[in-house]
């Protein structure tokens, strides 16, 4: 057998779900068939949209090394492109992936860490599953941490590709208590989804997404130990430290990976294809994420991906947010 591609992307459209403050996209005509025998749309909206790269300038100005944070004109053509493996995890729900999470996926999939050195690597938490405009998706979300990063930089990483919200848990963005809108979403039971993460998991679980909290509980000195060198550079720790962490040290990002990623087994490596917009002075673009893979070693058990989002509510009763949801309020701290 040969190699054919998958389509690792989203499908875009005005409908598509969108991370909590994000504008709506607005599509339009320029031209149509019936008038002028021309079809020509147009769209407005963010480029953090659907499957979407991050470059190092939107979240920070200035990476580790001193130099100020680049643009997406700034990367490597081939920065979000190349020899690439998959991690699978089976975790529950709203978890943080930490380096133990990272070196317990590395172990059931037959992959040495050291061997990733250069590629490109992309994580399946199962949150593509239900991507949608739901609590599930964006407030619930599995994501990485200050942790994760620093993982990511150890093992020199090229590129790291999530199937979840961000680059980060979402307690580490403004839907939490971090950034300059500061959020502080309500989640479903009505609380603040601080305090639902605080009953759930407990205040010290909680303070690793929360600088005054962290400091309040553990110390200044703790603090420094844990975020002292993103807070070094002048970056506030807790918020997006993965974003941080990763493309502060030129680890490029990409954000909702979907489409037929199941079909990829863990540890199966593969050619990954993403390039974003060559835009001048960017700060990110939606991309075409696609992978070239040996077609025998796809799993065949994976039926093509059917999307129904925008109004028609969950993909499907096996990927229920609804039930993802229940799986989490059901735990005890």
């Amino acid at each position: 057998m040969g190699k054919v591609y998958v389509d690792l992307t989203h499908p875009f459209g005005a409908e598509i779900p969108r991370w909590p403050y994000f504008d709506k996209p607005e599509i339009d005509n320029t031209h149509t068939m019936a008038k002028g025998g021309v079809l020509t749309q147009k769209i407005t909206c963010t480029m953090h949209t659907g499957t979407h790269c991050d470059a190092p300038r939107h979240v920070m100005e200035y990476e580790f090394d001193g130099r100020r944070a680049r643009y997406t004109h700034e990367m490597p053509v081939d920065a979000y492109t190349g020899k690439a493996v998959v991690l699978k995890f089976d975790l529950e729900p709203w978890a943080l992936i930490t380096d133990k999470e990272l070196d317990e996926a590395c172990k059931n999939a037959g992959v040495d860490p050291d061997s990733l050195k250069g590629k490109v690597l992309c994580l399946n938490t199962g949150m593509h599953r239900l991507f949608d405009d739901s609590k599930a998706y964006y407030h619930y979300s599995i994501g990485t941490g200050v942790e994760a990063g620093r993982w990511f930089v150890k093992h020199g990483l090229k590129c790291v590709a999530m199937d979840s919200q961000a680059l980060d848990h979402p307690l580490h963005t403004a839907m939490g208590n971090n950034g300059m809108t500061r959020m502080n979403l309500l989640g479903a039971t009505g609380e603040p989804i601080t305090e639902e993460y605080k009953k759930l998991f407990g205040e010290e679980a909680y303070a690793k997404f929360d600088k005054f909290e962290y400091i309040r509980i553990f110390g200044q000195e703790k603090y420094n130990e844990m975020y002292g060198d993103l807070e070094n550079i002048g970056i506030w720790g807790t918020w997006e430290p993965c974003h941080k962490q990763m493309l502060g040290h030129g680890i490029v990002g990409v954000e909702n990976l979907g489409g037929d990623l199941d079909k990829i087994p863990a540890g199966t490596e593969f050619d990954f294809f993403c390039f974003p917009l060559r835009w001048y002075m960017g700060d990110g673009s939606m991309a075409r994420c696609v992978a070239l893979i040996d077609e025998d070693k796809l799993d065949k058990s994976v039926a093509d991906r059917v999307y129904k989002y925008g109004g028609t509510g969950f993909e499907s009763e096996d990927h229920s947010g609804l039930e993802y949801m229940q799986k989490l309020f059901a735990r005890k701290k």
